[in-house]
């Protein structure tokens, strides 16, 4: 899918951000991986950032098999996890004080996984959170009601995005990135507003969201998931 409406202000330009972990249960998980990067108007990578860290755990065998970190490559190649941690949160840091939106696909994963290591290795977490751009609480917004998963890569199939190397963090977060500026350029009459105020809407959305998918888990007979419509940090 393309338009070429311009872009508006926010989507100009994008820091990304992206994790591969050690699983997916907020308190436990460890991250192995990080991007962040600045996209142009363009979706043109200017400044990227990679981290490859040693979680100082055992990597299950199964998230090895969504991104290919064994523990072994990790210890022997990987950064120390609180030196990296702190350089995450440094560089995100910077982009938030220069009023740069931060995109990251289902932000409540990625920046809650980064509050809870921040507070594991007694740093202190990212003061302010803001502006993020989260395409799949965007996307779930503007396009209501249309059929299928809303995963990074149908998202990205979906908006013409090439994706490849899915589950590699610069990947994904590149990817993400482009997506954003899809959305942009295709739902921009409903999203033609500040990056503050869309970070703010984005708050409500994500929590009206929960609610609706939690009422449908109830008429199902299934228990909603815990916390979940937190955003962007859990």
């Amino acid at each position: 899918m393309s338009d070429t409406r311009p872009l508006p202000g926010w989507a100009q330009t994008l820091a990304v951000f992206d994790t591969e972990t050690t699983g997916i249960a907020a308190e436990t998980t460890r991250i192995v991986s990080a991007h962040v990067s600045l996209l142009d108007e363009d979706g043109k990578v200017s400044e990227a950032h990679e981290w490859l860290i040693n979680p100082g755990i055992e990597i299950p065998v199964v998230a090895t098999s969504v991104h290919g970190i064994t523990t072994e490559f990790a210890v022997a190649n990987g950064q120390d996890a609180a030196t990296a941690i702190a350089e995450i949160m440094a560089v995100l840091e910077a982009h938030f004080d220069s009023g740069i939106p931060v995109v990251a696909y289902n932000a409540s994963y990625d920046f809650t996984i980064l509050d809870r290591e921040a507070k594991r290795y007694g740093l202190s977490p990212l003061a302010h959170v803001r502006p993020i751009i989260d395409p799949l609480v965007i996307d779930k917004q503007v396009d209501r009601y249309r059929k299928g998963k809303r995963r990074l890569e149908d998202a990205a199939m979906h908006y013409g995005i090439t994706l490849d190397n899915a589950h590699e963090a610069s990947s994904d977060a590149i990817a993400a990135g482009r997506i954003a500026q899809a959305l942009a350029r295709v739902h921009g009459d409903k999203l033609d507003m500040s990056a503050l105020a869309l970070h703010d809407a984005q708050v409500s959305w994500a929590a009206e969201q929960a609610a609706s998918f939690a009422q449908y888990l109830k008429s199902q007979g299934k228990t909603p998931y815990r916390d979940d419509g937190v955003w962007p940090v859990r």
